[in-house]
């Protein structure tokens, strides 16, 4: 999108370029221009577009109400042009013709920024430096400096212009926006956050929290991640599944509890303990393994390969040839899974209320 203004007396014009036609951009184009010329005009024309006028009927008209807020901040009056008055606007509409002629004629540019500068370079240095039309003895630049005085001062503040939504996050640590998926904190899944966004960088907030922020990206269906979310979640799932497998060896073998204890009282690596123990599980059994954590106890050696030696120690007593790991498949090894058994008072209730719905229907028929 191309946003054009041009001041009524000097013809000075401000050219700005965006990706979109959003609201946001559109006042962004303003609040440029204002800085630009470091003041406002008093009285500023909109043609009937719908990010300024969003109904008219007659002299009736319905500014679109953020434009409202946005005039009241700098204190100028919003006015429409009329409906086929192409003298309302004419001012523009050959600005818009001149910037078309001599601002576009075999220019090349590399990405937005580079055309944004350019046309800055271009209305302070060439479109400034010419004749101001209706004036032959001024120039645009001339002009202006008569002009410049006689706007309107601007405010401290600039007016925010900050893209806000709301979002719900689902059961991936990414939030949608525009069309695109950053990356958050994965214990923010399942809430409802905010995304604050301008033209450069977008952030994802909850209350006054800063949870992340990226630099905005315009193309669509991207995942732009943060790394350290990424190794953040990583980790959380490798200790999660840690925890799972201590939990079960902790079931089959008791003993095992004490052993990690000792483990780490002496430095050693639980995940790796816990992972030969599981291999240890899978192959001997529980109850062989429980005999041979004793033992290793018992020797103060709380380490897994004190267990393997008195597993292999157990099996040569027996005369039993060495154990075969065997591979099975998944829908097998699932038939082994714990599964907590469920409580049956809910079916008890369930049915309980289908009488009573039956009791029910049969009363009223």
């Amino acid at each position: 999108m191309a946003f054009v203004m041009v001041l009524s007396y000097s013809r000075q014009i401000f050219l700005r370029f965006f990706l979109d036609a959003r609201m946001e951009n559109f006042l962004r184009g303003h609040v440029a221009a204002f800085a630009a010329w470091q003041g406002c005009a008093r009285v500023l024309l909109y043609d009937n577009l719908k990010s300024a006028v969003l109904q008219r009927d007659g002299d009736a008209i319905r500014f679109h109400p953020t434009l409202i807020e946005f005039a009241g901040h700098y204190r100028y009056e919003p006015r429409p042009v009329a409906v086929a008055r192409g003298n309302e606007k004419g001012r523009v509409e050959r600005a818009i013709r001149y910037v078309r002629k001599n601002f576009f004629a075999a220019r090349h540019f590399t990405d937005i920024d580079d055309l944004n500068t350019q046309a800055e370079a271009w209305c302070c240095g060439v479109a400034a430096d010419r004749r101001c039309p209706g004036q032959s003895t001024l120039s645009v630049r001339e002009a202006f400096a008569e002009e410049a005085p006689r706007l309107l001062a601007l405010p401290d503040h600039a007016y925010p212009l900050i893209e806000q939504r709301t979002v719900k996050v689902g059961k991936t640590p990414y939030v949608r926006f525009d069309l695109n998926d950053y990356s958050i904190p994965h214990t923010y899944v399942q809430r409802t956050l905010t995304v604050l966004a301008d033209p450069h960088e977008v952030r994802v907030v909850d209350g006054a929290q800063v949870l992340a922020c990226h630099r905005r990206s315009y193309d669509k269906g991207l995942q732009i991640e943060d790394v350290a979310h990424v190794q953040t979640l990583v980790e959380h799932k490798h200790a999660a599944r840690r925890h799972r497998a201590t939990n079960r060896l902790a079931q089959a073998v008791p003993a095992s509890l004490t052993l990690l204890a000792r483990a780490a009282e002496r430095g050693h690596n639980l995940g790796t303990i816990t992972a030969t123990l599981m291999r240890l599980l899978e192959r001997y059994g529980a109850g062989d393994l429980q005999a041979a954590v004793i033992e290793a106890l018992d020797r103060n050696v709380p380490h897994p390969n004190a267990v393997r030696l008195a597993l292999e120690h157990q099996r040569e007593l027996r005369q039993q040839a060495p154990p075969v790991a065997v591979i099975l498949p998944d829908h097998v090894v699932a038939r082994d899974v714990s599964v907590r058994p469920h409580e049956l008072g809910s079916y008890d209730q369930l049915n309980d209320q289908m009488k009573e719905l039956t009791n029910e229907s049969n009363e009223q028929s």
